[in-house]
């Protein structure tokens, strides 16, 4: 099973994007604290959100706001400079405004 449920504020706005086929693709990072106290670390973890659900999310939310997100995780890599970089995304399917 790939499931994951986040709640995070968005680091900054939604980039969002068309692809040449007009699928509306939008991008953000949300920003999630684990821990507290001295121990408190704070994860930068990517979304990726497509169609409708994209531009409402351009529309609607802005850097701070505080969001929740199901999707899935997907894994994948490039080559850049020569070296193997590897990605880790949230694919989401529900995003809560």
């Amino acid at each position: 099973m790939n499931t994951v449920a986040l709640i995070g504020r968005l680091t900054k706005d939604v980039d969002l994007r068309y692809t040449p086929q007009e699928m509306a693709v939008a991008k953000f990072s949300l920003a999630i604290d684990d821990g507290y106290g001295e121990k408190k670390k704070t994860n930068f973890i990517p979304v990726i959100v497509f169609g409708k659900q994209a531009e409402n999310c351009e529309k609607y939310l802005a850097k701070g706001k505080m969001v929740g997100v199901k999707g899935k995780i997907q894994t994948g890599s490039y080559e850049k400079d020569g070296k193997k970089v590897y990605t880790t995304d949230v694919i989401a399917d529900q995003v809560y405004f």
